[in-house]
């Protein structure tokens, strides 16, 4: 659990409005170096101070959304904040060589919303449901 003084210390540096937002929505209070920020608006931070950070946490995102999800972040930020690569997209010469211009923008995955790919059937169905017989009565 983290301190008053390191709660202080938070609010000082990034200001009341970012430390309440910080609370609300990652559920601690964290101030560090800012990295970048991808298409969609999320932002990144980092921080090694170890006195402050438990170490494997010292990397994290701020979703520009609300309503977040974890397909929301871009691969190249994901490899960053899982550690697989040591410097953020930003300041990558191999992610920045990489991109192609016929690749595809990131999008997230719109499963579960009114987005979502829903397929159709174009096959007959082979159980078609029992529909009585009505005949008229004489």
């Amino acid at each position: 659990m983290p301190s008053l003084q390191r709660y202080l210390r938070s609010i000082y540096r990034v200001g009341f409005r970012a430390w309440w937002r910080q609370l609300n929505y990652i559920g601690d209070a964290k101030s560090g170096r800012f990295v970048g920020q991808d298409q969609f608006g999320n932002k990144y931070f980092e921080n090694y101070n170890a006195e402050e950070e438990v170490p494997g946490r010292q990397r994290w995102v701020d979703f520009a959304q609300v309503h977040y999800q974890a397909s929301q972040v871009p691969p190249e930020w994901h490899s960053w904040i899982s550690h697989i690569r040591k410097d953020p997209p930003t300041e990558d010469a191999v992610i920045a060589a990489s991109r192609q211009p016929w690749q595809q923008p990131w999008t997230e995955s719109l499963t579960g919303t009114r987005g979502a790919y829903k397929p159709y059937n174009t096959v007959a169905p082979k159980i078609n449901a029992w529909e009585p017989k009505v005949s008229p009565r004489a």
